[in-house]
């Protein structure tokens, strides 16, 4: 250690940087993206029944097995590469089977649009109630919650009675705030909104009797305002100021945003440039901090039942998730049974054909030789690993089988360690 400063001074800068670095640590927890769902259904809510997601799944699956049924028609349905194509199939179909709905928002907004307050009042109290009965017979997806109308829209009021009716039915139902419950919170135009909402939960918490913080809410970024302050600075940091802790995740809503930039109908989809420039804002400010981000939805569905129009509807939605996907966006939304076969598909026909590399390279490092071809940096390290877990996490492939192809410990594939 340099002599040109005293010992006391030293202590002193070192305090100074370990506190530096624990207070990081405390407003910017790191990735908590192990886990984070693939998608997100939004159903409305007069259409919302204990069976929903059973339902949209069943269907996902009959028109999979009706118009991919093998793996050539399946190649050239979803646009995958022909040598994983008989195996993202398999996976694909088991993960209808099994768990076609990851999670499920039932919506007060724009697909459920404005009704008289009794009628709302009574949907509000049957979809919270079907919600728990499908929890109750193992058929509801692991995270759930409500989208409310926004407070952009001058219906604060209508929010906060529907948010109030939801819960107090669900708790009443469940006889406890359920695990997974979240709130989306649309069209957000300034911080003030986040604050306010915020202490609504906060307060709906004391109500209910709930413990402090229980209610956790997604902030819907669907205008200008919310992707740029009017300084033009990034206005997500704002936004995670004003949540007070309580935001779980910023979802991007590309058919509102859009719009308010003046495009033109046939440019408002996920893959136009001017949601790049807005998710791309997002994914910086908030990286590290452990706030989740899901990319929009495509309005893309088959025209009919014709294998010509599905093919062409499945065609479109697997190259807007895999445009999000190769942006980093693991997540985003889905309106149509077809949609979940596309989504499955995309994601685990991208994420196959690099499981060889990536496990052969993750074997490598864990033994300390240099792969074939490459010089992995610690960085990349970290990232196959991520990429690994996340392989797992989707369903692409078993945890067994990269932990023998790979060599590694089972907490080494969960946890976050680096390479080096």
């Amino acid at each position: 250690m340099s002599r040109s400063f005293p010992d006391d001074a030293w202590r002193d800068l070192l305090e100074r940087a370990r506190r530096a670095a624990a207070e990081h640590r405390r407003r910017f927890p790191g990735d908590l993206g192990a886990g984070q769902p693939l998608e997100t259904l939004y159903v409305s809510a007069d259409r919302v029944t204990p069976t929903t997601t059973v339902e949209f799944g069943a269907e996902a699956l009959r028109l999979l097995d009706a118009h991919a049924p093998d793996p050539g028609s399946f190649e050239v349905a979803f646009g995958v590469d022909a040598a994983v194509a008989e195996r993202t199939r398999a996976r694909v179909r088991a993960k209808l089977e099994r768990a076609p709905v990851e999670d499920l928002r039932v919506d007060f907004e724009d697909g459920y649009g404005t009704r008289p307050d009794d009628e709302e009042d009574r949907h509000a109290e049957e979809a919270a109630r079907a919600v728990q009965a499908s929890r109750a017979d193992g058929t509801a997806p692991p995270s759930f919650g409500l989208r409310v109308k926004s407070f952009a829209d001058g219906a604060e009021a209508r929010t906060l009675r529907t948010l109030d009716t939801f819960l107090a039915s669900l708790t009443e139902a469940a006889g406890e705030l359920p695990d997974g419950f979240v709130v989306t919170l649309p069209k957000v135009e300034t911080p003030e909104h986040v604050a306010i909402f915020a202490d609504a939960l906060e307060r709906l918490e004391i109500g209910l009797g709930l413990a402090e913080r229980a209610l956790r809410f997604e902030v819907q970024v669907e205008t200008p305002r919310s992707v740029l302050g009017p300084d033009g600075s990034v206005a997500a940091g704002r936004i995670l100021d004003a949540a007070g802790g309580r935001l779980a995740a910023l979802h991007f809503g590309v058919f509102d945003y859009t719009a308010s930039l003046g495009l033109m109908p046939w440019e408002q989809r996920l893959d136009h440039p001017a949601n790049d420039f807005a998710r791309h804002a997002l994914q910086v400010a908030l990286a590290g901090t452990g706030v989740r981000i899901s990319d929009g939805s495509s309005n893309v569905a088959p025209a009919s039942d014709r294998t010509d129009d599905v093919h062409a509807a499945w065609r479109v939605h697997a190259d807007h998730v895999r445009h999000s996907l190769s942006d980093g966006f693991v997540q985003g939304w889905d309106l149509h049974p077809a949609q979940l076969a596309s989504r499955y598909a995309a994601v685990y026909g991208w994420l196959l054909p690099h499981l060889d590399d990536a496990t052969s390279r993750v074997r490598a490092w864990r033994e300390g030789v240099a792969a074939a071809g490459v010089l992995d940096e610690p960085a990349t390290v970290t990232s196959l690993l991520r990429y690994l877990r996340f392989a797992v996490s989707s369903g692409a492939v078993d945890e067994a089988e990269v932990l023998e192809t790979t060599g590694l410990a089972r907490d080494e594939l969960l946890g976050e360690r680096r390479g080096g």
